[in-house]
């Protein structure tokens, strides 16, 4: 026979009691962790991939860390190209909260769940980590309701995204990694602001614009990241030209500028002189016989 129609799981009442009580534990067990819903700034319709992504807010929100002996994932492992963290985390939230916290209040968030890519910051352990699979049915349908959102991630490796919260402590990822040049101007009119747009006009008619990540009114030292022309091309800033920040409307003539990280030379290319540690001896065996 069918089931007792006197007895039913769908009940709202009961199944509202039963997300209060999830939503208290999480607040009770959980962890705070700001929640960074990611903007698609240039979309690669070949390779279906954003380039440049932007992460324009957060939200703080309770979350319940499922990893009770430390971080998934293989851990800290030493490669070829390094030393790589490769660091996982299941984090759970409640769907009420969620919707209410993040999903009614930021309109760029399409659907009503959270998305692979977005990011979370755990203050715990200062970790950023990325959203890479959405768990929507686990606990599966108890009392015919789903309350929980699992999200399984791994840890973020930046890589150039604009990160622009006004949360000191998550901005800094970018300034710390982005890629910088370091410029010193003379004729200085103005002081910049940090996280502005500064522009450049070229010799050849090109508008050079970058985001300003460090100002040193007394050396007039000025660093910028995200640099970039307006034909969609790499350009080297120029000396001799001025530079003007679009929020502050200071002004400076760039004298000379350096940039942290060479990629455009071939540092990664040079010569190694002086191997005389290396045995090529017939005694080694791991060396070639002569």
């Amino acid at each position: 026979m069918a089931r007792n129609i006197y007895f039913s799981d769908a009940i709202r009442s009961e199944q509202k009691l039963y997300e209060n009580i999830i939503i208290e534990s999480l607040k009770m067990y959980g962890q705070d962790v700001y929640y960074l819903p990611r903007t698609i700034v240039n979309e690669n319709r070949i390779l279906g991939e954003d380039v440049s992504s932007k992460f324009s807010n957060s939200y703080k929100i309770e979350m319940y860390i499922e990893n009770t002996e430390g971080f998934d994932g293989e851990g800290d492992l030493f490669t070829k190209f390094g030393v790589e963290i490769r660091d996982e985390a299941t984090f759970i939230v409640s769907r009420r909260r969620w919707n209410t916290t993040v999903g009614r209040i930021d309109n760029e968030i399409s659907g009503e769940r959270p998305r692979e890519g977005d990011l979370i910051f755990l203050p715990l352990s200062k970790s950023m980590f990325e959203v890479m699979h959405v768990e929507h049915e686990q606990p599966f349908y108890q009392l015919a309701n789903l309350p929980t959102f699992k999200m399984r991630c791994q840890l973020f490796e930046y890589s150039g995204e604009d990160l622009d919260t006004d949360l000191t402590t998550i901005d800094t990822i970018e300034q710390t990694n982005a890629y910088e040049f370091d410029m010193v101007l003379s004729g200085v009119s103005g002081d910049f602001q940090i996280g502005e747009r500064v522009s450049q006009t070229l010799g050849d008619g090109t508008i050079l614009g970058a985001e300003v990540s460090e100002w040193v009114s007394s050396t007039n030292s000025l660093s910028v990241i995200h640099l970039g022309g307006n034909d969609g091309k790499f350009h080297l800033p120029s000396t001799g030209r001025v530079i003007t920040g679009q929020e502050s409307n200071a002004t400076g003539t760039v004298a000379s500028f350096t940039e942290d990280n060479q990629m455009h030379g071939n540092e990664q290319n040079d010569d190694f002189t002086g191997l005389d540690f290396i045995d090529f001896s017939e005694t080694n065996p791991f060396g070639d016989p002569g």
